[in-house]
């Protein structure tokens, strides 16, 4: 993931990449995977740290072009009241709830991201419409037009995961207050026991965030006003309509196919009933129990 904008960089050889990880094995497996892929040792610039209770180190560029993040969805955290003094929360008031540090880690990325800079995180969907605190936060983002897209990803995709996720575009330059909705839930593609985005997915996707017009059933430009409306909920099918209308349905056809699976369970009836009648029960009961039987089978075919 933090390789990937290089394949979207006019100067990708420039690249200066920088990162934090917790878990010990990932932070070790994306120093390998940056030797692999020929990132020059001068050009990556990788921790390991505690990104929510530590921040970015000191001794490094605090503020970048471009953040991407796929943070652990739904973390604890401290979340103690010292927190309202830290940069990254001071602005909101409020803290993210201890069981739910998602947009902990989003603030974070976004405080380190430029003003002409591009932030995009993968959170689930809960971020966009549960209340409390985060209901708090997701308004004054709102207020202040951060909020540039929410994409509705399909489910699957990931190997973390099996639940659909959203992906969160943010910017601090943004001259209004829109938020462009794309559902691309049905864009992928079966790849074995996972779900996956083909390049002809991934071009629809960033077509229509390039050109933000509403395309129907797939994306919509709504408003700060709309938003307003649906007291700042974020919740894609609010402004997405993906509904599909059912083909009426011909009575007639379905009398027609009733009528014919009677006659069919008609017929069958009649050929056990027929086979029945000719078994010989070994005893008084049994045959009184077979009797019983046919006259329930056969009705009035006795």
């Amino acid at each position: 993931m933090l390789l990937n904008p290089k394949n979207f960089s006019n100067e990708p050889s420039r690249i200066r990449y920088f990162g934090q990880e917790l878990n010990n094995s990932t932070y070790n497996l994306a120093r390998m995977n940056m030797i692999l892929h020929g990132v020059p040792l001068e050009y990556q610039s990788l921790n390991q740290g505690n990104t929510l209770s530590d921040d970015w180190p000191v001794d490094e560029p605090t503020n970048f072009d471009g953040v991407v993040m796929n943070p652990p969805y739904s973390a604890k955290w401290d979340a103690t009241d010292g927190f309202l003094d830290d940069p990254r929360f001071a602005d909101f008031g409020v803290l993210p709830p201890k069981s739910k540090a998602d947009f902990a880690f989003l603030l974070h990325g976004l405080y380190h991201l430029k003003n002409s800079g591009t932030m995009a995180i993968l959170l689930p969907h809960g971020v966009l419409f549960r209340g409390g605190r985060e209901e708090k936060i997701r308004k004054i983002l709102l207020e202040k037009g951060l909020f540039d897209a929410v994409i509705g990803l399909a489910p699957n995709l990931f190997y973390s995961t099996g639940i659909p996720v959203s992906l969160l575009i943010l910017k601090k330059d943004k001259t209004d207050r829109s938020v462009y909705f794309i559902d691309a839930s049905e864009e992928f593609v079966k790849k074995g026991n996972k779900n996956e985005l083909t390049d002809a997915n991934i071009e629809k996707i960033i077509k229509a965030y390039k050109e933000k017009e509403d395309i129907d059933k797939f994306a919509h430009l709504a408003s700060y006003n709309e938003i307003k409306e649906n007291n700042y909920n974020l919740n894609i099918p609010r402004y997405v309509d993906t509904f599909e209308e059912e083909e009426p349905i011909d009575l007639g056809e379905v009398s027609k196919n009733i009528e014919q699976i009677e006659k069919e369970n008609q017929k069958l009836k009649d050929e056990i009933y027929n086979d029945m009648k000719n078994l010989v029960a070994n005893t008084d009961e049994a045959q009184r129990e077979l009797e019983t039987f046919l006259q329930i089978l056969g009705g009035k075919n006795d």
